[in-house]
């Protein structure tokens, strides 16, 4: 196994991954100031996406479930958790975009090959929405 990602195991058959890329960032607010160069404060942690990318062989070897598995999750908002091949559990994600390309279109219009390109962000745990929870708190007293 390559990656779990929720339900799908992403591995070298039949759902496979030939690149990935991480990319985090941070937040800050911009103040400007008199004569100097803008004051920057840090806010917090920003997105941490997650891109994996590949490309299947439906006709031959699979695959083309499994995309349309992570398509079904995105388009529900559900989270999922991610881990590594070696274990490292990478944490709760949501599926914010998966791409497609269809190469070499057989007489049913599916590709003989298909290049996938899958974006998670990360997010916090199901259930975890502190914000709310002291909202709901507030709210209560009232």
């Amino acid at each position: 196994m390559l990656y779990q990602i929720g339900p799908v195991t992403v591995d070298v058959f039949p759902f496979n991954a030939d690149s990935v890329e991480e990319d985090g960032s941070t937040e800050y607010a911009k103040k400007d100031l008199l004569g100097r160069m803008p004051g920057r404060e840090f806010t917090g942690e920003g997105d941490e996406k997650f891109s994996i990318r590949g490309q299947v062989f439906p006709t031959k070897i699979g695959g083309l479930t499994e995309i349309e598995t992570l398509n079904g999750l995105r388009r529900s908002g559900e989270r999922v958790m991610v881990v590594r091949g070696d274990g490292k559990v990478l944490g709760w994600h949501a599926i914010e975009s998966v791409r497609k390309s269809h190469e070499m279109l057989g007489p049913n219009g599916v590709g003989q090959v298909i290049k996938h390109d899958i974006v998670l962000v990360r997010v916090d745990a199901p259930g975890s929405d502190a914000g709310a929870t002291l909202l709901s708190m507030l709210l209560s007293l009232f």
